[in-house]
């Protein structure tokens, strides 16, 4: 290697002014959230995971916006219907998703679904399975097996009903039996259609018997021959009349019953319930989220900031808030809060209350990080106040992991919420306003006999934590990449 004083003076040159310059390195300038941007699309997890999250934002915002018509009505209107616990329905020709489910039926049981197929004829039993000793496994239409119930219209409600059945062909109301307490003339049961029981036995009389071996014997006939359809009052101001429920809905409501993901325990439809009460647990954990943030960030950069005796008195606060149980708060605030301004601002207050610690936590450490650079002494001396330095020049520069705390905070407390609603220390139920933890709760007791009603808010929560995690965690790694793959 040749030495430095062996190199030739004629290589050597002197540079003008005019040649100083710097050239500019190839490439476009690439910014700070551009480049985190890069970095989180190559973390095939939790772009998956965003993707989830937007389709789930997408369905409690547009559901509720267009399914606030006939569709929806199951979410408060279920005083006539009885339209409670209704499968799924998506498919009519397949055996799975058809609103049918498989029952082993006694013989009373069977012959009136057989009756209801007899006088009306909609389809009850889809299909005999197997039979054997006078039980029949068969799958069933949750649908058209509601049967008949007795309701009492005014004039006008009697009429209209009349003059839709000529105009469409289809028939609501049905002659009366011969008894009024029960609209179920296969066998004696209650208005619900629930089979009373004697000793342990069916109280069989109603079944189907009579001189012509069918339905038409059990019916009441009218003065003119024909059968009495409706019982009037003496002042004729109202009607008791045996409705078939199917085609009341249709009456009602301008289209056959056919629900998505079903009916809960109190006859609302699922989909539209579920995706209300979606919107509010995602809005209520938002609303939460951000405030936390602005107190969090305030109090963490004046802590951070000024340090020394402001930061230490100021510590010595948040130990003690910290210790602060979360459960015995929102118990106590319901107890004694909540009949003033309401559940849902009592529990916006005890998630307020200590919530903001973290973040406040997160945004101290990043002024501690930033406060001493180059950039902050240069702001300093140039006569910038504290606020401009705080709020201009280093809250900037931590924003990227004080966001990613703000998201990992939504997971958090729509699980919280879910679990203070679903063991009952909160009640958010209502008809005009739910949260997924209220039907969480209310599906429970139909876990053995109807766990559709349960399953779709299990699924929802659980897609949602999960793709919030796997998000919150890709942009973690995505801001501070000295922190990839570190657990929180």
């Amino acid at each position: 290697m040749r030495e430095i004083n062996e190199i030739p003076a004629e290589k050597f040159r002197f540079v003008t002014r005019a040649e100083q310059k710097e050239e500019a390195l190839p490439g476009k300038q690439i910014g700070y959230f551009r480049e985190a941007f890069g970095r989180f699309r190559k973390n095939k997890s939790s772009v998956v995971a965003g993707i989830i999250i937007l389709c789930l934002v997408a369905y409690a915002v547009l559901v509720p916006m267009f399914c606030q018509t006939a569709y929806s009505v199951a979410l408060t209107d279920t005083t006539y219907l009885q339209y409670t616990k209704l499968k799924p329905k998506l498919f009519q020709d397949l055996d799975f998703w058809d609103g049918c489910s498989n029952k082993t039926l006694g013989q009373n049981n069977y012959l009136y679904l057989q009756g209801i197929e007899k006088e009306t004829g909609m389809p009850v039993i889809k299909k005999v399975l197997s039979e054997q000793d006078n039980r029949y496994k068969c799958r069933i239409d949750s649908y058209t097996a509601k049967g008949f119930a007795y309701m009492t219209l005014s004039r006008a409600e009697y009429q209209a009903i009349q003059s839709w059945q000529k105009e469409t062909g289809v028939q609501v109301i049905y002659p009366a039996v011969e008894n009024q307490s029960d609209a179920n003339i296969w066998y004696k049961a209650n208005r619900k259609g629930v089979p009373l029981l004697e000793n342990g036995n069916y109280v069989n009389q109603y079944r189907t018997t009579g001189n012509d071996g069918g339905y038409a014997s059990l019916r009441i006939p009218g003065d003119d021959g024909s059968y009495r359809y409706a019982t009037v009052t003496g002042d004729g101001s109202s009607y008791r009349c045996r409705v078939f429920l199917y085609n009341y809905f249709q009456y009602r409501y301008g289209f056959e019953p056919s629900f998505l993901l079903g009916t809960t325990g109190q006859g609302q439809d699922i989909l539209t319930r579920l995706a209300s009460a979606a919107r509010f647990s995602l809005l209520f954990a938002l609303g939460v989220s951000a405030i936390n943030l602005l107190i969090g960030a305030v109090y963490g950069a004046i802590e951070g900031y000024y340090g020394g005796t402001a930061d230490l008195l100021m510590e010595r606060i948040t130990d003690i808030l910290s210790r602060v149980p979360f459960l015995v708060v929102a118990t106590l605030f319901q107890l004694h809060l909540a009949a003033r301004v309401g559940p849902v601002v009592s529990l916006l207050f005890a998630f307020v209350l200590t919530g903001w610690l973290g973040l406040a936590n997160t945004t101290r450490m990043q002024f501690y990080r930033y406060k001493d650079r180059e950039f902050v002494d240069a702001a300093r001396v140039l006569g910038a106040k504290d606020g401009r330095i705080m709020f201009r020049h280093i809250f900037p520069n931590a924003l990227g992991t004080i966001i990613t705390g703000s998201v990992l905070v939504i997971p958090g407390v729509i699980f919280l919420e879910s679990s203070l609603t679903y063991l009952g220390i909160v009640n958010l139920d209502s008809s005009a306003m739910t949260s997924v933890g209220t039907m969480l709760a209310g599906g429970r007791q139909y876990l053995s006999t109807d766990p559709h009603i349960i399953l779709f808010p299990a699924l929802f929560i659980s897609l949602l934590e999960i793709s919030f995690n796997l998000f919150g965690n890709g942009l973690r790694d995505a801001f501070n990449p000295s922190l990839r793959g570190a657990e929180q």
